[in-house]
């Protein structure tokens, strides 16, 4: 819900369909609020991601929100929500922090400087590097793969690596780009990656189907039967 159009409605509609393939869903917040957390996690996913988290005090404060009183701020409404069932599932009260994974968005420069911290407190289970707002941050906005993006961005992936798992550490996420593809990602430690993004895709496949065209349209059209051919050719891709 962060940078797309969709909201909580559409959201529900999106847990309803990956729900019937047993995928694990996990909604990205347009803010890092109480009040976004509260109606996001009453659907039901199974993840949380929240954005622009610079210190461990923003952490801190986005575990709280999803945690019932007296651990968190959490707004209460278990016997009616699709969390827990509409009610039916009687365990949820006593499994919801532990079915839950709580990712936190590290993605400026603030939040880099702060990123062992942020790593480090309970309840947060996985940072996930922001790169295009990292370079945006460091006055790259232009060129989210330049020599100090990446330099940034590798300091926070080692301190985030540096955190053991055992002792409340965090896991590493993070966004495959053109100029760091998923396997690089996953040589360098990282425990999840995000791969292409569906509006990518489509937009992609749009892209090389109009440049297909164009070049058709520069071909020799002086033959008919060669014409007829092209065209066939084109729409049968």
């Amino acid at each position: 819900m962060e940078h797309g159009p969709g909201g909580i409605h559409g959201s529900l509609q999106m847990l309803r369909a990956v729900a019937t393939t047993n995928t694990p869903a996990i909604i990205r917040l347009p803010e890092s609020s109480a009040v976004w957390a509260k109606k996001a996690l009453d659907l039901g996913p199974q993840g949380i991601m929240f954005p622009m988290i610079d210190s461990p005090k923003d952490a801190r404060k986005a575990v709280s929100y999803c945690r019932f009183p007296p651990n968190g701020i959490r707004g209460s409404a278990h016997t009616v929500v699709r969390a827990s069932n509409y009610g039916i599932n009687e365990g949820y009260l006593s499994n919801y922090k532990e079915d839950l994974l709580i990712m936190c968005q590290v993605e400026t420069v603030d939040g880099v400087k702060k990123v062992e911290e942020i790593a480090a407190v309970e309840g947060v289970d996985c940072i996930q590097m922001g790169p295009l707002d990292l370079s945006a941050s460091l006055g790259y906005l232009w060129d989210p793969g330049h020599k100090k993006v990446r330099e940034m961005l590798r300091t926070a992936e080692k301190e985030v690596l540096k955190s053991d798992r055992k002792d409340g550490g965090a896991f590493l996420a993070g966004f495959a780009m053109p100029h760091d593809p998923p396997e690089a990602l996953g040589k360098r430690g990282y425990h999840m990656v995000s791969g292409a993004v569906d509006v990518g895709l489509f937009r992609n496949a749009a892209v090389e189907d109009v440049r297909k065209f164009k070049i058709s349209l520069n071909a020799d059209s002086d033959d008919s039967d060669d014409d007829k051919d092209s065209d066939e050719k084109y729409w049968s891709e």
